[in-house]
């Protein structure tokens, strides 16, 4: 993902508490400390601070979590994030630049444009090389010249040196494969800071995953399902469905799509409660 798509994930516009009154306008306008309001499958336009309500926050496009963040008064939500369940007020902390998804587009920008050590050598040897190959130009041009051959065919020949021995693809290849790779690696998710750090991950023979959602499908899934003595599995997965049925958590999808793949008919529910942060009651 190049700088272009990355800043595509940031949405364009964002609800502002102004006057005591709901606004809409540019991201661009927002105000550090200024109040903005975010409601369900909205974007979170800029970094800040939650000062009201609570949500789940989808951070997966940022920080690979695949599970959405529960965010309390208090916490902080990332700009370009997606609030999947629930409706909060925020205190701007950081806008424009300042923004994390601002940063990365920087550091993408940077190893972009960054020289790799191969690079600096293919300019190196491009630097003594192309004069030398001008230079032998020049002379077959000249020496068909002295033999009395007329000019235009002893510009051909020239031409013909300079194209065939010109080292084009040594100083245009290596940084197009440096830009070609970061950008690739920013569309599946990894941030390359710098040209060197890729040319030397062809060393790399460890690699250390430290969450969930690097390398699993990125959504939760019921794998087993551990009863106690004298319960039913599927009878639990019923009870268990029922209730999910009726919550927005991410954890409850899974369990009401692992009970649609086994055809089992919910069961009503009576006195449904949702605790922010613990679980849900219901009979």
């Amino acid at each position: 993902m190049d700088s272009p798509k990355l800043m595509n994930l940031a949405p364009k516009t964002a609800t502002v508490e102004r006057n005591g009154m709901e606004q809409q306008i540019p991201v661009e306008q927002v105000q550090q400390g200024e109040t903005l309001i975010v409601k369900a499958g909205e974007s979170v336009p800029v970094d800040g601070v939650v000062l009201e309500g609570f949500s789940s926050v989808d951070e997966s496009a940022l920080t690979g979590e695949s599970i959405p963040v529960e965010k309390h008064v208090g916490d902080t939500v990332i700009g370009a994030t997606i609030n999947k369940t629930g409706y909060f007020k925020m205190r701007a902390t950081k806008v424009g630049d300042d923004t994390t998804l601002a940063q990365i587009v920087r550091l993408v920008d940077e190893a972009t444009s960054s020289k790799a050590p191969i690079a600096k050598l293919a300019d190196q040897v491009a630097g003594v090389f192309v004069p030398t190959v001008i230079g032998i130009a020049l002379v077959s041009a000249v020496v068909w010249l002295a033999l009395g051959y007329g000019i235009e065919f002893a510009l051909s020949i020239g031409i013909s040196v300079l194209v065939i021995s010109c080292p084009c693809a040594l100083g245009l290849a290596t940084p197009t494969a440096i830009m070609v790779g970061t950008g690739k690696g920013a569309t599946n998710g990894i941030l390359i800071k710098s040209a060197e750090a890729l040319e030397t991950a062809h060393n790399i023979d460890t690699v250390v995953l430290d969450k969930t959602g690097t390398i699993t499908q990125g959504k939760p899934v019921v794998t087993d399902i551990l009863c106690g003595a004298g319960i039913d599995r599927l009878r639990l997965l019923q009870t268990a469905a029922s209730l999910e049925k009726l919550s927005e958590h991410p954890l409850a999808d899974a369990i009401t799509a692992e009970v649609g793949k086994a055809k089992l008919p919910l069961s009503p529910v009576e006195d449904f409660q949702q605790i922010p942060g613990q679980g849900i009651i219901g009979r």
